[in-house]
């Protein structure tokens, strides 16, 4: 229950299309709500403009769909992320109305429409096609906060003709999310072209001595391109989440 929800109760109780019993029913477990091995915060949407997110890894399908229908019971949009596509075949057949978006690992499921938010478009570049699956998770992110997003795919720093190729595209963005592996120049690179806020996103592809996206962490981390933003390896759902609170109107 967002803002807006709580207004619009408050009008049906002052206009008595609802009574004060049926208003407090609704907002009885507003706080939050202990299904036993969870705990919903039902309030985070009043206090952070969006519900709970769900992170499915290493949840099992139970505890899954008692998640999601405690936030689906409040009429909210729903979004989980790190789900394999089992889990996510599963909760398809409980929850018809959810939508499976494969490369991103995540699921959403829009109750009412999304309202866009953010005063500006947000843009998603990839340095390369194995980083997409990261990139596609900070899209699916950003777009169900209610923001416009654009994504652009493979433009690396091993041929920065690709990028400059798409400098108006680049330069149109109110903020950027910019996810790559190897050694992550990327993300110094379009700080540098830039006057806006930047995250960078390091993941966990490379080789040996990339360890994992720790090469690339540290390079964002020792950027020289003034105002980068840095989240954890692997973390488009972060970086999504932040672009959006910056992009807020």
């Amino acid at each position: 229950m967002n803002i807006t929800d709580i207004k619009n109760l408050l009008e049906q109780v002052r206009s008595g299309d609802s009574s004060i019993d049926q208003a407090l029913e609704k907002l009885r477990h507003l706080p939050f709500e202990d299904i036993g091995d969870a705990v919903i915060d039902h309030h985070r949407a009043l206090r952070q403009g969006f519900p709970e997110v769900i992170f499915g890894a290493n949840k099992n399908i139970g505890q899954l769909e008692r998640i999601i229908g405690a936030l689906h019971a409040k009429g909210n949009n729903i979004l989980a992320t790190r789900l394999d596509e089992e889990k996510a075949r599963l909760i398809l057949a409980k929850f018809p109305a959810a939508e499976w978006h494969q490369d991103a690992r995540c699921l959403t499921i829009e109750q009412k429409p999304v309202e866009t938010v953010g005063r500006g478009k947000i843009l998603v570049i990839s340095a390369g096609t194995s980083d997409i699956p990261v990139a596609a998770e900070a899209v699916v992110t950003a777009r169900i906060m209610g923001n416009e997003v654009e994504q652009i795919f493979d433009v690396g720093v091993a041929g920065l003709h690709r990028l400059l190729a798409r400098k108006e595209q680049i330069f149109s963005a109110n903020v950027l999310i910019v996810v790559a592996g190897m050694e992550g120049a990327l993300p110094s690179v379009i700080g540098g072209l830039v006057s806006r806020p930047v995250i960078a996103v390091p993941t966990s592809v490379g080789y040996g001595a990339a360890f994992g996206g720790v090469a690339a962490l540290l390079g964002m981390l020792n950027s020289c391109a003034s105002g980068v933003t840095v989240v954890n390896i692997d973390n488009g759902f972060g970086a999504g989440y932040a672009a959006s609170l910056m992009n807020r109107e």
